[in-house]
């Protein structure tokens, strides 16, 4: 594991030193400064050479996507946002996470001190993990939904109305997710989706996907139908499965306990897909940190599902999608350019 040396980047005197008390004594991360603005921040990369940056969304002199942005162009590094969970901070950081953010971790709404110790677990993993990530820049917006110009004939279409895509995903997924969708056509076989976020962001997440892509995009809502043209992005802190009804899929969600430390968990989703979908699902397991989701994967393949695992030399950090190549649950390795194209084919 490659070792953190963290730079600290935020106008708070109390979250650099909340952060930098949870970051220090961990073995394997090294705070090598702190910074309460950019400006500090762009000197200091220079002089310190740090491969992590925790960054703050909200600061003063030059705010937070703005600095991202420029950071991205000319000197691209990993990046974790420290984000509030205000609708105003989903936005930010939703579009952080397209400038090329490797993750986010979202600040607490009161008793800031306290709810930073409570976190220390999530901080430090997800320090860790952006050491290792591959570092992807700004993906490109595609065109708007109104104006479609798909990539794919009619006829590689799968037309069943009983399909059902699968779709697991952690860290880097958002863009991950969002390159998948920008290329799909507006009658794709209806998507059920896990990303690891809290609540209240992915509904942002959603909203925004439903203005990039042909298909519509929306948070699952407990009883909603799996159809072609709706991919289901499960709601943050309650778990997601697909059950059987009838000729449909539907749509159950729950306040499930965590799996493998998420809520919701791409496991929950593929063994329900597994259970109840078998031959008729594709899984599809994308960039991410852990092994959530290769245990499902696995399920998915042993019960006649297409699987697919995002490749090594495409992800962000690539820990979900080798657990599961590891297991023996993915049929098919891909870059994540050729997802798009193997979820509309037929079996090779």
């Amino acid at each position: 594991m490659t070792e953190a040396r963290v730079l600290i980047v935020d106008d708070s005197a109390l979250m650099r030193r909340l952060l930098v008390e949870v970051l220090s004594n961990e073995p394997g991360i090294e705070v090598v400064g702190v910074a309460a603005d950019p400006y500090q921040a762009r000197d200091q990369i220079k002089k310190l050479h740090p491969n992590v940056l925790t960054l703050d969304v909200e600061m003063p002199r030059m705010d937070g996507l703005t600095f991202l942005d420029h950071l991205m162009r000319l000197h691209p590094m990993p990046v974790l946002m420290v984000s509030s969970l205000t609708e105003k901070g989903c936005e930010t950081t939703l579009r952080a996470l397209e400038l090329g953010a490797v993750d986010f971790v979202a600040k607490p709404k009161i008793d800031v001190e306290r709810g930073t110790v409570d976190l220390a677990r999530e901080i430090v993993s997800k320090v860790k993990a952006a050491a290792a990530a591959r570092v992807c820049g700004s993906i490109r917006r595609p065109a708007a939904a109104s104006s479609p110009k798909p990539r794919f004939g009619s006829s590689a279409l799968i037309k069943s109305t009983h399909k059902v895509i699968a779709v697991g995903a952690s860290t880097g997924g958002a863009q991950a997710i969002q390159a998948v969708l920008t290329e799909l056509p507006a009658d794709a076989p209806g998507m059920v989706i896990v990303q690891h976020m809290p609540q209240n962001f992915t509904r942002g997440f959603a909203e925004r996907l439903n203005g990039l892509c042909r298909v519509e995009v929306r948070e699952a809502v407990h009883g909603d139908s799996v159809r072609p043209g709706l991919a289901l992005i499960a709601e943050g802190g309650r778990q997601m499965e697909v059950r059987r009804s009838g000729a449909e899929y539907r749509i159950r969600v729950s306040d499930g306990d965590r799996v493998n430390r998420h809520r919701p968990s791409v496991d929950v989703l593929f063994h329900s897909c597994a259970q109840y979908a078998g031959r008729n699902a594709i899984g599809v397991l994308l960039t991410g940190m852990g092994d959530d989701g290769a245990r499902g994967l696995l399920a998915m393949r042993q019960a006649g599902a297409r699987t697919i695992a995002q490749d090594e030399a495409t992800c962000v950090v690539f820990g979900m999608p080798k657990e599961a190549i590891e297991r023996g649950a993915a049929e098919k390795v891909a870059p994540l350019h050729r997802i798009p194209g193997l979820l509309l084919a037929g079996k090779e």
